[in-house]
């Protein structure tokens, strides 16, 4: 539970994972890897952030908003996997900016997200990063960042005891007739 504990530190507190709003799902697992859909910023209970960088907010505030899609990012992480502890490492990024076309900050805006994940996970959230421009997301929303995820593998499930043959209370019970 280090992460849980870092994240306190930080003093966040992560919200439930929100649910896709079409025909996905917010994560696929192959193997050790955990692919996360895109997610964009916003906070349960308030309105969602739209607009184009460059035009409609600074760069200083779509780093806010990146750092949010992060945190969004993280919650489906803690759903899909129950320990945070299981994230081994944080492989790659794409961020995607809704920019005017002569903003050319992209990355300085989605390094709100990585800076978050270095925080967070420390070593393990280095990672490689594509930060590119868009001429439009959904519903016009500043950024949408989607990660891989290296995850440590599943716990062992406690092994079963399987009671012999003939050993059961039934089959004493019998032998005593």
């Amino acid at each position: 539970m280090k992460t849980e504990k870092r994240l306190k530190e930080l003093g966040i507190e992560l919200a439930p994972a929100v649910a896709p709003v079409a025909n996905y799902v917010n994560a696929v697992r192959t193997g050790n890897l955990l692919f996360l859909a895109g997610k964009g910023p916003g906070q349960p209970g308030k309105p969602m952030p739209t607009g184009k960088v460059g035009r409609d907010m600074t760069k200083e505030q779509a780093y806010i908003h990146a750092r949010e899609t992060g945190l969004s990012l993280i919650s489906v992480m803690k759903a899909e996997l129950g320990d945070l502890d299981r994230v081994k490492r944080i492989v790659k990024l794409l961020g995607m900016v809704n920019a005017v076309p002569e903003f050319g900050d992209h990355p300085e805006v989605i390094n709100g997200c990585s800076d978050l994940f270095v925080q967070v996970f420390g070593d393990r959230g280095r990672h490689a990063r594509s930060a590119v421009g868009m001429g439009s997301l959904p519903r016009g929303i500043p950024v949408e960042i989607e990660a891989i995820v290296e995850i440590e593998p599943d716990p062992p499930a406690k092994a079963r005891r399987i009671k012999p043959i003939g050993k059961t209370k039934a089959a004493k019970k019998k032998k005593k007739r």
